[in-house]
């Protein structure tokens, strides 16, 4: 690093007159050396590190010198750094003592960052102090440019996160249900139960799917049947089983004359035989409110042998009458239970509904047209639709805010982000509202991070990525933004000085003139100067507003007095 000098004596023709007031110099030549220069913007604050040293007997021993670094701004505003003292071993004051033989000395304070401070440069004032004697001041030359602010080139280029979540099956499946019932002992079907309602409106059921135009599929059909838990346990089984078969035959013989012919596959019956149906009765019992019921049900517990239960129940003469009456008629059965999809709209189908007759579908319906659709105002609209049915849907209200967003409607975004966010708190919701905050403000805070790191999504880590870069955090940007190549991540990288990975990234995107005008930043770090005027020349035919910028960027003063330089403004 170049060690710069200035000589406080000739400096001016002020400093020679001092020589002659105080009868010997007070201060003689400073070596330093600036760390970074032009200064650099980070996270908001410019910052000056000045590494330097008094030479042998460099300050009067009875000397005070107060030296503070000055940015003096374009624009005529001065904004003073830290002021630091130091003495000869024989003054009076506070300051740090400067021996005979000269001290090394590291400085470093920083100020915050203002627009005006993108163009100046930075000088030493010092004040001599010498006993009673006035104060005296001189400026020294200037020891450092400022102030390079390429941090502010990020992009709030925010992502915010569309809920794919949809609950739409296009086939759902359902049963159907029906019962025959049998006289005691007997396994014949009897004229009315033929005709009973539930009968009859399975069978039409079965028929109407049958019509072309039906979107109900019956797939198979469940028998189960069952015997009432009276007499021999082996002839209930066989009873059982017999009054299942009856049932497949009234069946087969019904959809032989509609012409059903999925029934003619053997698969296409499940016949079983549940034999005596305790868990009926015990069922049935309870529903009832008989003096016995709880003595009933204790018999059933007591003991799991089936003929040992009925004993017990039937030697209940006056409960046993009841149950003869109210409870073991309705075990005596067959259950008919028709398994069957309804095959819901096509895609093209859903697409016309929802554009012409959307209260007609469902929510998830609607959802699934909408996430179909390419056309980002027709899905806008489909949403908007969805809205006015389910007010109260968080995807409905998220996927509008992730529509308006993209749109440029961030306050329309907001508004419809936050709505979502008053119905459930998820990370999609919470990193999309922080995501409009953070576009909307231009700068980050406490709620917009909390929002993001409550979110834990891909998404949600970019956008941390994005503050972390006004925080001037860059090698964590760089961890947050992960695998996602993007412009940012270019910047970040440059920021960082990984030029490598930087010009990687770029090499992959195409972001028009910022992403030139990255690599012509690239150029000038790494002493590239073709690299420079190529990447600019580039920059400014794809964006001609970039030369204004590029004319002050302290990222290019080396090249301010460059012919080839000026030459492409």
């Amino acid at each position: 690093m170049k060690i710069n000098k200035f000589n406080l004596k000739k400096v001016t023709i002020f400093t020679l007159l001092l020589s002659i007031i105080f009868s010997c110099s007070t201060i003689k030549d400073l070596e330093y050396t600036v760390t970074q220069n032009p200064l650099h913007m980070k996270g908001g604050d410019v910052t000056l590190q000045i590494n330097g040293k008094f030479v042998e007997s460099g300050l009067n021993p009875k000397g005070i010198a107060e030296i503070t670094p000055i940015f003096f701004c374009a624009d005529g505003n001065e904004i003073p750094f830290v002021t630091e003292i130091y003495q000869g071993p024989k003054a009076a004051g506070n300051g740090k003592i400067v021996p005979k033989e000269g001290l090394k000395f590291s400085y470093s304070s920083t100020i915050p960052y203002q627009k005006s401070m993108a163009e100046g440069e930075v000088k030493v004032r010092i004040l001599f102090k010498m006993g009673s004697k006035e104060p005296q001041e001189i400026m020294s030359p200037k020891i450092a440019d400022g102030t390079v602010i390429t941090s502010l080139l990020v992009d709030l280029d925010n992502q915010v996160i569309m809920t794919d979540e949809c609950n739409f099956k296009r086939t759902n499946s359902f049963t159907k249900t029906a019962t025959i019932n049998f006289s005691k002992g007997k396994h014949n079907i009897s004229s009315k139960e033929m005709r009973d309602v539930d009968i009859k409106e399975l069978l039409n059921f079965v028929k109407s799917s049958m019509d072309e135009n039906s979107r109900t599929a019956v797939k198979s059909i469940q028998i189960n049947s069952f015997a009432s838990p009276e007499g021999e346990v082996d002839l209930n089984n066989n009873l059982a089983q017999d009054r299942g078969n009856s049932a497949k035959k009234f069946l087969d013989s019904k959809f032989k004359r509609m012409k059903f012919n999925a029934a003619k596959e053997e698969s296409f019956y499940s016949v079983a035989s549940k034999g005596e149906d305790w868990n009926g009765f015990k069922a049935e019992v309870s529903k009832t409110d008989h003096e016995d019921k709880e003595l009933i049900l204790r018999v059933l517990q007591m003991t799991s042998d089936l003929n040992k239960r009925e004993k017990e129940i039937r030697n209940m003469a006056k409960t046993y009458s009841f149950l003869e009456k109210k409870v073991l008629p309705q075990l005596r059965r067959a259950t008919i239970t028709v398994n069957y999809d309804e095959i819901g709209y096509s895609d093209d189908e859903l697409k016309e509904l929802v554009a012409t007759n959307p209260d007609t579908l469902t929510l998830e319906e609607i959802i699934q047209a909408s996430l179909n659709e390419d056309d980002m105002n027709t899905k806008l609209k489909n949403f908007n639709s969805a809205q006015n049915l389910f007010p109260n849907d968080w995807r409905i209200r998220n996927n509008i805010g992730y529509l308006l967003y993209n749109m440029g409607d961030i306050d329309g975004a907001e508004q419809s982000f936050e709505k979502a966010l008053s119905i459930t708190d998820n990370g999609i919701v919470s990193n999309n509202v922080g995501a409009v905050k953070h576009v909307k403000a231009k700068k980050s805070s406490d709620e917009i991070k909390a929002l993001f790191e409550s979110s834990n999504t891909n998404e949600s880590k970019y956008n941390i990525g994005l503050i972390q870069i006004e925080e001037g955090k860059y090698e964590e940007s760089i961890t947050s933004m992960g695998d996602n190549k993007s412009y940012n991540y270019a910047l970040v990288n440059i920021l960082a000085e990984h030029y490598d990975a930087a010009s990687d990234a770029l090499d992959n995107i195409s972001n028009g003139g910022k992403s030139h005008y990255l690599k012509a930043i690239i150029g000038a770090r790494t002493s590239n100067n073709e690299m420079v005027m190529e990447n600019l020349k580039a920059a400014f035919e794809n964006d001609a507003s970039l030369k204004g910028y590029a004319k002050k960027d302290r990222e290019f003063i080396s090249f301010f007095e460059n012919s080839d330089f000026l030459s492409i403004f």
